[in-house]
């Protein structure tokens, strides 16, 4: 596996299992939107520490959840021991080259918040079908550009915080473009008759405030944190706090502890 991925820094950053606590439920829930999983080899790609790999494997799925970085993956493996999931496993890997992973070996891929961080897109995509056998299903979660909700308004924060990225760069966000989905999956050989898109929603829950729940975001989440040690060098930390908070405030749906609901594209493909 290429080290060279620069995703592989970002998200050994900090720790993402503080904010993948949040997400459980959801994640849950997704997982059994998709259905049975009885009986099927399932790769949860991006995986993170489990939020979809584990719910799935619980449904019966033999899970192999992929993802850059190696914390996630331990914590992954953790989590799926303590449970006594034997048909749940982790390892490292890049979405643009899942180079140890078999043509048409899975009946679904799955990434829900995952592969739309890995650089060149057009690869992502092409592994992704690559991988999975005919007729079987590929599902993604992505989030999206512009979005009034939680996750796409925190990353454009962020942006506006961090230095511009290099040259070539292809924002993680234009996965939330349906021509640009139609693009990729076109590109490794999926008709668009064979890709279909829904808005769905994503809830995380916290047991604090939202201010504290900004916290776990500045503390722990490698694209906020980076902005945060940005906004510092540049005398604006206390600006972006501010700005983080207000977000977090009017967007908390609870009145006891912080509920806050996210939109993102849906994306199912049929692999003929």
């Amino acid at each position: 596996m290429s080290t060279t991925n620069p995703n592989k820094a970002l998200w050994e950053k900090g720790d993402f299992t503080r904010l993948a606590a949040t997400m459980r439920e959801s994640g849950e829930a997704l997982a059994n939107s998709l259905g049975s999983a009885q009986g099927m080899k399932i790769l949860d790609l991006g995986c993170g520490d489990g939020t979809t790999a584990i719910p799935q494997a619980k449904l019966g799925g033999d899970v192999l959840g992929v993802d850059i970085a190696s914390n996630l993956v331990r914590a992954g493996n953790n989590r799926a021991k303590e449970m006594g999931l034997l048909n749940c496993r982790f390892q490292e890997g890049d979405a643009s080259h899942l180079d140890d992973l078999a043509d048409k070996s899975f009946d679904r891929v799955v990434s829900i918040f995952g592969a739309m961080f890995a650089p060149r897109p057009f690869d992502v995509a092409k592994e992704m079908v690559r991988v999975t056998r005919p007729g079987g299903r590929i599902i993604m979660g992505n989030w999206i550009p512009g979005d009034p909700t939680l996750v796409a308004q925190i990353l454009k924060i962020a942006a506006a915080y961090t230095p511009p990225p290099p040259e070539g760069f292809v924002s993680p966000m234009t996965w939330g473009i349906e021509s640009n989905v139609v693009e990729r999956f076109g590109s490794a050989g999926i008709a668009r008759e064979n890709i279909s898109f829904s808005r769905d929603t994503y809830n995380f829950s916290f047991p604090g405030t939202p201010v504290q729940f900004v916290a776990v975001f500045r503390d722990y989440y490698g694209p906020t944190m980076n902005a945060f040690e940005a906004a510092e060098k540049n005398g604006r930390k206390a600006e972006l706090q501010k700005q983080m908070e207000t977000l977090f405030i009017s967007q908390n749906t609870s009145q006891e502890a912080t509920s806050i609901p996210a939109t993102f594209l849906r994306v199912s493909v049929a692999v003929g």
